[in-house]
């Protein structure tokens, strides 16, 4: 591909990646998706609820579209790799729906007292 094709609104330059193992190392996330162009950083997860998860940044966005085609479903470790392109906006979303679906059961269980419901 050309760099005078249009790429896809949510293709950048940023990756991420899930169903790593958890004993996957710095050095070898570098070698897998190095192969495919310069890696600004790499960050993997090391909280209970993100470990196996990592997010990969590229010099060139070119790069990055290269590496999630080609690893996107990679076995890597015995586990199937899944590469999305990281979305921010869609992150954030996800997180506001979760804070209002929260509200929304709190709300539900003083109902439920109100009313005698069980």
């Amino acid at each position: 591909m050309n760099r005078s094709q249009k790429l896809a609104p949510e293709v950048n330059r940023a990756l991420f990646v899930k169903n790593l193992s958890f004993a996957v190392t710095p050095d070898e996330l570098f070698d897998l998706f190095g192969k495919f162009g310069p890696i600004r950083q790499i960050r993997q997860g090391i909280a209970n609820n993100t470990k196996g998860t990592a997010f990969v940044v590229f010099e060139d966005v070119m790069d990055a579209k290269a590496a999630c085609d080609k690893l996107n479903g990679f076995n890597f470790q015995s586990r199937y790799l899944v590469v999305l392109y990281h979305q921010p906006e869609k992150m954030a979303k996800a997180a506001s729906h979760a804070q209002d679906l929260a509200e929304r059961e709190v709300k539900l269980e003083k109902l439920k007292r109100e009313h005698g419901v069980e």
